[in-house]
């Protein structure tokens, strides 16, 4: 490590905010928190299971803030390594069950992991719209690989009938498949996703990263080597997306070539704007926000025959969003404290 690293560094970079800030910035996380463990005491299957979405999606938005929000990063192939989870996860669980979570876990996120430091180490010799293309490139690959081979099921995709196990030794820890233990263990990796990001944020790596997205041309001028810090975000970046897949593949019991499409990336890249980029707490509300709109302008209770076209009265939602909040929803709550 270069003596001139933190000298390196800009002054927005160095600075910490205030001790009483940072907390009255966790409030709100934590009380999120706290009302998401007690919704399925008071909450039918429908919104139960929705909640689930909401939260998967706010791991994934989480994976993807890291990279776009906290080192400047654009990546528009991120669904390339949440479906590459997500397809592991089905792939490797037997057709007869018995599968393990200690092994199957960690298999999706080093997938997801692997194939990001391929990609990574091409890709980031680039910048700008040549790096937003080649993430996308590569992810179209994955996204290629699954709908057009045998391996991925084609575009059938692939079902998972059971769950893996939680065991130690012969003693069942979790059964995932009994009551709300799976709702839990999602909210479980979402708030320890969230604790990993904020601890590492506010370390060396975190300013390091800070630096290279506020000015990296002084950073190497300085002496300072960001390729690796760039490449280490993009892994941990990608892993993160793969834990995210893990999840959903299992919560749906279901995959398909859809979830590796550009699409879905750009509806997280949608995410983290609307939340408020570089702010954790942007992704978790713009994860939040989009559903619920998505789900709002769906209802044919509501909206009708006009429902069929909810993607125009989305994309106009955040239009209208991006204009009055210039810094996402997590700007409204920056002002009141402000205030």
């Amino acid at each position: 490590m270069n003596t001139t690293t933190l000298s390196a560094l800009p002054a927005s970079a160095q600075a910490a905010a205030p001790a009483p800030r940072r907390s009255l910035k966790a409030v709100p996380v934590l009380l999120g928190f706290a009302v998401l463990a007690l919704l399925p005491l008071g909450l039918s299957g429908f919104y139960v299971e929705l909640t689930m979405k909401i939260m998967i999606l706010a791991l994934f938005a989480l994976s993807l803030e890291l990279l776009v929000g906290q080192t400047g990063l654009v990546c528009f192939g991120h669904a390339g390594f949440f479906g590459i989870g997500a397809y592991v996860a089905a792939l490797l669980t037997p057709q007869a069950g018995g599968a393990s979570l200690w092994w199957l876990l960690p298999a999706s996120m080093g997938a997801a992991g692997l194939y990001a430091l391929a990609v990574g180490a091409l890709s980031l010799r680039t910048k700008g719209v040549y790096f937003i293309m080649i993430t996308l490139a590569f992810a179209q690959m994955a996204y290629f690989v699954a709908h057009d081979t045998p391996l991925g099921g084609g575009s059938d995709g692939i079902y998972l009938y059971f769950k893996p196990e939680v065991k130690l030794g012969d003693f069942q820890l979790l059964d995932l498949d009994t009551g709300h233990t799976y709702y839990y263990f999602v909210l479980g990796c979402l708030a320890a996703t969230f604790a990993l990001l904020a601890l590492l944020l506010r370390s060396r790596f975190g300013r390091a990263l800070a630096g290279i997205k506020a000015n990296e041309q002084r950073m190497r001028a300085a002496g300072f080597a960001t390729y690796p810090y760039k490449l280490a975000a993009f892994v941990l970046s990608a892993s993160l997306a793969g834990l995210a897949g893990f999840l959903y593949a299992l919560k749906d019991g279901f995959v398909n070539p859809e979830i590796l499409s550009w699409h879905h990336s750009g509806a997280v890249l949608l995410m983290i704007i609307l939340g408020g980029l570089g702010h954790l707490r942007g992704a978790l509300l713009g994860a939040l926000a989009f559903t619920l709109l998505q789900e709002l302008y769906q209802s044919e209770a509501i909206f009708g025959a006009f429902a069929k076209h909810w993607q125009l009265s989305l994309g106009l939602t955040i239009i209208a969003f991006v204009a009055l909040l210039p810094h996402g929803l997590v700007g409204l709550f920056n002002r009141k404290e402000a205030q």
